[in-house]
Order: C-alpha cells, then sequence, then structure tokens
C-alpha cells in the first residue's frame, strides 16, 4: 500500500509540469466563449413586438402601420430573410388604453422577449411604458407619436421617425399668421397629454410672433358633442383654429363647425390627424382642412407616382384589399428601417450592434421621397413637415420642407 501511495505522489508531482523555459510543449488551447444570448434573437430569427391600438380611437394608424410593417417584412422573409433569420413582428391591442398598454408590454417584454419594440401607437401609451422598458434594455424604434417624449430627452435606445407634434403645430402657427394673415389662433385640444403639447406648441409660437391665443377648449376622447365649445371659439373671432384631434373627434368637430356655419375660419391638424377618412366625408365638413405631416398621402392614379411607388400601392392593395394611406407607408418605411439596420449589423446580433448600425444610416431615402437620418447624438430622425389640405375629397400637397 505504502509502495503504491508513492508512486501516486510521484506522479501527482509529475503532472505538475516543471518551471524550465525552455520546455517545448504547447499551451492548452482555451475553449471558445460560448455565444451571449440577446432576447428576441435565435439561430433562425430576430423577434420584434409592438403595443397598438387595433380596435380602438386611433385604429386607423394602429392597422394600418402593422399592415404596412408586416408588408415590408414578409418580402424580406421571403427572401430568405436577414442574415440568415426571418423577422418575426408580435402585436397586441391596446384600444388606445393606458392600462392594456402596460400589460401589452409586459407581455412582450418578458414573455415574448422581444429583440426590440416596433411602432408602437400612442403618445400616452408610449409615456406609460418606456421607462421600465428602457430598464430592461429593449430599443423603442419609431413609436407612432410625434410627441417631444419621443425624443427628449436624448435616450441612447429610442429612435423617431417623424417630427414632433410641437414642431408641426409651431410650424403651422407661424406659417398661416406670415403667409395667410391668420394672426387670431385659437386651439381645440384631447385632455391629455398630447392635446397638451398642441397648445403648448401653440402659445410658444403666438407668443414669440407677439400674437396671443384667443381662446381654447378642451375635451375628452370620448366627447362626441361640440357645438358648445365650437360658439365659443367663433365669438373670441377666431380665424384659425390649431387642432390637437385625432380622426373620430377631427370628424365630429368639422362636421359641428359646418352645422353652425362657421365658414370663415382655417382648421389646422396635424400627423394624428390625418387620414383619407376626413377627406371622404359625404357633407364636405373636410374640405379645407390642413394638415402639418412628416410624409403626405399618395394616390394609385396620381401620374406624377414613380414606377416603384406605383408597384407598392398595387402589391399593397392585393394584399388589404384597400388603398394605403400614410399609416401604411410610415409603417413600410419603419419596417424597411429596421432592415437596414439588421444588415448593417452583421450576423452577430447584439442590441448594441443593432443601436450602432441605426446611427450610421446617414444617406437613408424611402420610395416615398423622404430623407431620415441618424447619428450618434441624433435619433429625432426627421426635422421638416410637409403641409397637405383636403380639396375635393383628396390630399393634396402644398409643401414637403416647412419648419418653424
Amino acid at each position: 500500500m505504502k509502495k503504491l501511495l508513492l508512486l501516486a505522489f510521484a506522479a501527482a508531482l509529475a503532472g505538475c509540469g516543471t518551471t524550465d523555459e525552455s520546455t517545448d510543449e504547447a499551451p492548452a488551447a482555451e475553449e471558445p466563449a460560448a455565444p451571449v444570448a440577446v432576447d428576441g434573437v435565435t439561430d433562425t430569427e430576430v423577434v420584434f413586438g409592438t403595443h397598438t391600438d387595433l380596435s380602438g380611437a386611433i385604429a386607423i394608424w394602429g392597422v394600418g402601420v402593422l399592415n404596412g410593417a408586416r408588408m415590408r417584412f414578409e418580402e424580406v422573409n421571403e427572401a430568405g430573410g436577414v442574415h440568415g433569420r426571418t423577422i418575426r413582428y408580435i402585436a397586441e391591442d391596446t384600444q388606445y388604453q393606458v392600462p392594456r398598454a402596460i400589460s401589452a408590454a409586459n407581455k412582450l417584454i418578458n414573455r415574448d422577449k422581444i429583440f426590440a419594440m416596433l411602432m408602437a401607437v400612442g403618445t400616452p401609451t408610449n409615456n406609460a411604458v418606456m421607462q421600465d422598458q428602457f430598464e430592461a434594455g429593449v430599443p423603442n424604434l419609431f413609436p407612432g407619436s410625434g410627441a417631444r417624449s419621443m425624443v427628449e430627452p436624448f435616450q441612447k435606445l429610442m429612435f423617431s421617425q417623424h417630427g414632433t407634434y410641437y414642431d408641426e403645430i409651431r410650424a403651422a402657427t407661424k406659417y398661416f399668421a406670415e403667409k395667410e394673415g391668420r394672426t387670431t389662433p385659437c386651439v381645440m385640444y384631447l385632455n391629455n397629454e398630447y392635446g397638451l403639447e398642441i397648445l403648448e406648441g401653440a402659445q410658444d409660437q403666438a407668443a414669440e410672433m407677439g400674437l396671443e391665443v384667443a381662446e381654447t377648449a378642451a375635451y375628452k376622447i370620448t366627447d362626441s358633442e361640440f357645438t358648445a365649445p365650437l360658439i365659443r371659439l367663433r365669438n373670441a373671432g377666431c380665424n384659425v383654429v390649431l387642432m390637437g384631434s385625432v380622426h373620430r373627434d377631427t370628424i365630429l368637430i368639422l362636421e359641428a363647425a359646418r352645422k353652425i356655419g362657421w365658414e370663415d375660419v382655417v382648421w389646422v391638424g396635424n400627423n394624428a390627424a390625418y387620414g383619407q377618412v376626413i377627406a371622404d366625408q359625404e357633407s364636405g365638413s373636410g374640405e379645407g382642412y390642413y394638415a402639418f405631416v412628416h410624409m403626405a398621402k399618395i394616390y394609385e392614379d396620381d401620374e406624377s407616382l414613380s414606377q416603384e411607388q406605383r408597384d407598392w400601392m398595387r402589391r399593397y392593395r392585393e394584399r388589404y384589399g384597400e388603398e394605403a394611406g400614410l399609416p401604411a407607408m410610415e409603417g413600410y418605411r419603419g419596417a424597411d428601417l429596421v432592415v437596414v439596420a439588421l444588415e448593417r449589423a452583421g450576423r452577430d446580433l447584439t442590441r448594441e450592434k443593432f443601436i450602432a448600425a441605426m446611427e450610421s444610416i446617414d444617406d437613408y431615402t424611402d420610395i416615398f421621397g423622404y430623407k431620415v437620418v441618424f447619428g450618434p447624438n441624433d435619433h429625432k430622425g426627421v426635422s421638416e413637415s410637409a403641409l397637405s389640405v383636403v380639396r375635393d375629397g383628396r390630399w393634396v400637397t402644398l409643401d414637403t420642407s416647412i419648419t418653424y
């Protein structure tokens, strides 16, 4: 037994090697590091999510954006994906309600393990979840909101593809005062974060120009009777009304103004209340309504369309059975920007590489002719507004590069 122990001890000493630097033995090769797991990324797919309105007050936006995005992702997936990965896009309906948005975001981040939130629609719904989302390290890409909180303060994990409502309404206030002599502005707005930003923008621009907002009228998203506040605005002598509204309430307000015979006034909205449904009103109440937006609607029968735009409009109609509107254009562009960033980020995909790839997009023009520019300290994307007006049931673009 003693002899066996001595032999074992000698073998152990031999196994320890020697400190002689002249040894010819090569060092053992290091094991390659295991790849770091990234939420939403597998060998075969990358997963994005959205909390959006598919059946509530701004469903026109939610559905259109979702359709446009899915159309672009399906094109990419059918061609083999990006670096061998297909793109999956999970949508949760919030009905434009904050509690539903919180629940949906929690599911997407913690259960579905999404790579990033993409084009979540709504100002209050985005504001309600963004802080927790950023703490979880989940980027917020191209939220369907023009609120300043979507771009200010600067946040590494947040990118926008629209101008802000605040900038749009300041541009509107300045434009109609200087170009049209409409120097008695009033504001009619939803009494929420979005509407209050419209009010602030109008007040700030009016003050800068030495003007005064003559009257204001706030209302709730559930309101349907607007005659009394409209009479109050008319009595204040308003000759331009700046609107913090969305689709349904815009239609009701314009219809109420028509019924009381208020004609010597200009109605001006923004991206949130820009849809064909307003132009389509049989009563004609939408005629002459203006909107400042980050990109303007196009029509299938417009002879000025490029062949690429015509093909896109045709494919959209074939898939969804209706003409594409601005929400679909925005959704398609947002999805295309994601594809560009995924391509630039490479096969070894991480959120850090994706963010760096997004920041490298400084030469992008979408198929509709609009530029989007990012940089390491600039995630705003867009800084100019387009001005459109309803004429004969169609949106007519008057200018595409207005600022305040």
